[in-house]
């Protein structure tokens, strides 16, 4: 095994959602979970490997299929050779690719080395007619299927590249809606959960989502593309604004009902506003720009200290338009349910206020204005303006809720949003830092204390 792990190492530094870069990896593979449906000459296996070189060691599951020959014009998916073995990347063969999803649908238990995998099917999927990986991602890798016969013609499939002790979001979330028959979400096929070693855990054993199955929708726009199409051509967008507000207040209804909600109390508000108040000061020393501010922002989030935060439930945990998806006969769909990166893991699964929901699609109709100010100089603040209102208009039409009535509390977690903004446009984009600053500038504004 010492072997293997030595070639996985040396290929996971290359791989863009290896996490800890500029470190030589030291690996040791903690278990392993045979997948079957392979053959003597092709064994489709997932390793679980620890990188002990960060002060923080990183589990990564890496699927791979071993081989008794190298396959003609897969070099681009060879990790490597050991003992006479070769090693390809899971992803990017058929026979993984296969094997994962008979293994979620078929709801499989599957053993190995000191580690076992079961499967656990929502829906039916039917034959593979193909599979390929989606490009572009960073964290995770995505397999998408082209069906042949079954209930969906394309399935993607998300495999999580480190995996965490405890439930993931993307799964636990999309399943609520799954089951709560909602069609604001594409519906899931199923997911693979593993256990493995921790001797730091009671027990000795943790547990842990590997991967998960869904709907794809190829083909179509998100929130953002449509809503920047809009903007530059000066079309109003207030009615599918509007849309995209009933579509949110009904997946966050769907969430309330199955997976239930919890009463919030002062204790909360409170729990809320020190991580806003410790990102501030993160900000303050950072950015400039938002130094200015700090004690009028510190005054929204006082005066919204007094404020009743809403019962809290399981929310979408990072929406923004480019979350949504327009379907011709659905309307909008959500997608991507995983939270905020930067949040840990624990924390994106716990009930949360759909205030903070609301408040990041807030943000983003200001970031379509921005953006085209940025451009080309077009000025689309009262198209954002009015995009934003009937957002508002279409949550509150829907969930009888009205957001307006907890506005102090809306605008900290709009401020919170813009205050994280600010530190990352300084750190990736400063030429964008006055997006933020000027939400910042009109929110403290617009909440300042009326006079005595």
């Amino acid at each position: 095994m010492d072997d293997v792990a030595a070639l996985l190492g040396a290929w996971m530094v290359r791989q863009r959602w290896y996490a800890t870069k500029g470190q030589t990896p030291r690996i040791r593979i903690i278990g392993s979970v045979h997948l079957g449906g392979g053959s003597s000459v092709a064994l489709p296996v997932i390793h679980l490997v620890i990188d002990d070189a960060p002060d923080m060691p990183v589990l990564y599951q890496v699927p791979v299929v071993v081989r008794t020959t190298p396959v003609a014009g897969s070099s681009a998916a060879l990790i490597g050779e050991s003992s006479g073995q070769f090693f390809y990347d899971g992803p990017h063969d058929p026979v993984f690719t296969a094997a994962l999803l008979d293994a979620i649908s078929g709801e499989r238990t599957l053993t190995g080395d000191d580690a076992e995998a079961i499967g656990t099917a929502l829906g039916g999927s039917g034959r593979i007619a193909r599979s390929r990986v989606l490009g572009g991602e960073q964290s995770n890798t995505s397999i998408v299927y082209d069906m042949d016969g079954g209930p969906l013609p394309f399935v993607i499939a998300k495999v999580f590249r480190v995996l965490h002790h405890g439930e993931n979001p993307d799964v636990t979330t999309q399943a609520a809606l799954t089951e709560g028959g909602s069609h604001r979400a594409p519906p899931l096929v199923g997911y693979l959960a593993a256990t493995w070693p921790d001797p730091g855990r009671a027990g000795g054993k943790a547990t842990g989502h590997l991967a998960f199955a869904q709907e794809f929708l190829p083909g179509l726009d998100d929130a953002w593309r449509v809503a920047l199409r809009a903007a530059a051509a000066g079309e109003g967008f207030a009615d599918r604004a509007y849309d995209l507000g009933i579509a949110t207040a009904e997946v966050h209804a769907t969430l309330a009902r199955v997976l239930s909600t919890v009463p919030a109390g002062p204790d909360d508000v409170e729990d809320a506003l020190v991580s806003m108040r410790a990102r501030l000061r993160v900000a303050s020393k950072e950015v400039q720009g938002i130094a200015p501010f700090v004690e009028s922002i510190t005054a929204v989030y006082a005066a919204a200290a007094s404020g009743d935060l809403p019962r809290l439930q399981r929310i979408h945990g990072d929406l923004h338009l480019g979350q949504a998806l327009l379907a011709p006969e659905r309307g909008w769909v959500l997608i991507d349910f995983e939270g905020e990166p930067l949040r840990p893991m624990d924390e994106r699964s716990r009930p949360d206020s759909t205030l903070r929901d609301v408040a990041g699609m807030l943000r983003s109709f200001d970031y379509v204005a921005g953006s085209l100010a940025q451009t080309d100089g077009t000025d689309a603040r009262d198209w954002a303006s009015e995009a934003r209102r009937a957002y508002v208009d279409g949550y509150v039409a829907s969930s009888g809720f009205d957001l307006r009535t907890h506005r102090l509390l809306l605008d900290a977690f709009e401020l919170d949003k813009a205050v994280y903004e600010a530190v990352y446009e300084s750190r990736s984009r400063p030429n964008w830092i006055g997006i933020p600053l000027a939400a910042v500038r009109r929110l403290v504004t617009r909440s300042a204390p009326l006079p005595g």
